[in-house]
């Protein structure tokens, strides 16, 4: 049984679209969860539907959401304080190099990520790049293994079968609740599933057929 699960994901939201119903599963075994976000999200383009923010307001905004996500989830929250949209210009080694401090602090027993190439946006690769090393850089006795979620359409093809499957089923209003406290950030997105589903009949059923399981690839070291 796992210790301590770290999620270092680079936005408000990423820890509620990938990987919350994991956590929840994690937070009922009485697993502690922390989660380190890269940045607030400020460039995000969504500012909710009806418009809740504006382009000054959306940090702020979006750190109550995540706040608000952290305590349905019932997990700790440390924000990184890097920019939105340019981690992927930040020294690799210098971030690598903070995260590996943050994690001699927290002593995981399992660090989740995203897979670095197979993460679509450019902050989820660069921080999925910088996290990997960061942990590589570690005492191999204290080192925590990694799980890496790919969500690019290739992941399959490329990586193969994940050796991690989380059966979230019981856990999935969890989740949705998780990803309804993201306000700027839910509907928009669910909308987007369902306009490009061909059976979902509502958000719901477009979320379900999206969200309703996750899976990691354990990185070999």
């Amino acid at each position: 049984m796992e210790k301590h699960v770290v999620v270092i994901f680079p936005h408000p939201d990423d820890e509620s679209f990938g990987a919350a119903g994991t956590i929840a599963k994690f937070r009922e075994e009485g697993v502690r969860v922390t989660y380190l976000c890269g940045t607030l999200g400020e460039m995000g383009r969504n500012m909710g539907n009806p418009i809740i923010a504006n382009r000054e307001s959306v940090p702020e905004i979006r750190k109550k959401e995540l706040i608000n996500a952290c305590k349905v989830l019932d997990i700790e929250l440390k924000l990184l304080g890097y920019r939105d949209k340019m981690l992927e210009f930040e020294d690799r080694k210098e971030v690598a190099s903070h995260l590996k401090e943050e994690l001699e602090q927290l002593h995981p027993t399992l660090v989740i990520t995203h897979y670095p190439g197979y993460a679509v946006h450019p902050d989820h690769n660069a921080l999925g790049a910088a996290t990997i090393e960061a942990v590589g850089m570690m005492e191999e006795q204290v080192r925590p293994e990694v799980w890496a979620q790919a969500i690019s359409d290739n992941s399959f093809a490329m990586l193969g079968e994940p050796q991690i499957k989380v059966d979230i089923a019981n856990y999935f209003d969890k989740k949705m609740a998780a990803i309804l406290a993201h306000e700027t950030q839910a509907k928009g997105i669910l909308g987007n599933f369902k306009e490009h589903s061909t059976i979902a009949k509502d958000l719901s059923e477009a979320a379900q057929e999206r969200l309703g399981k996750e899976e990691f690839y354990v990185w070999d070291f």
